[in-house]
């Protein structure tokens, strides 16, 4: 694993990738395909369920706050997921917790896009007692 991953970003930083896959039996490519798509934002939002009473939100409550605030705030779609995690909050204890990611993907040019993220983060913290709902943010090329 790290000999292909040190090979790739060879590769990818023009370090002799093409020389070391020709001495390994693996004819350099001729020419680099582009894939199809243009680059749009992508947002991951973390909303963990457990509450400071030692409750959780439920699936039900979750699923009501996506209908209220989510759907309508990306009608084109998003992607939610299930897991487990686990942070340090500002108390310092460790939490473990379910969370729901959803994925957000959307082009630059929606100007209402940022308002709205912070507006579901905010919600979602003072619904549901939270601490934080994390946020992480980069640029995808996508196609559909």
């Amino acid at each position: 694993m790290v000999a292909a991953t040190t090979a790739v970003a060879a590769a990818l930083l023009g370090l002799g990738g093409g020389a070391a896959a020709s001495a390994a039996g693996t004819p350099a490519p001729q020419a680099q395909v582009q894939s199809p798509g243009e680059l749009w934002k992508r947002t991951e939002l973390f909303f963990g369920t457990g509450k400071p009473d030692g409750t959780e939100v439920t699936d039900k409550e979750f699923a009501a706050f996506s209908d209220r605030e989510i759907t309508p705030a990306f009608p084109d779609g998003f992607t939610r997921l299930d897991g487990n995690g686990q942070w340090r909050g500002a108390s310092g204890v460790i939490v473990r917790e379910h969370t729901h990611l959803v994925v957000l993907l959307y082009p630059f040019t929606d100007r209402d896009a940022e308002r709205e993220i912070e507006g579901l983060r905010a919600d979602y913290e003072k619904q549901f007692q939270q601490e934080s709902v994390l946020r992480s943010d980069s640029v995808e090329k996508v196609s559909f």
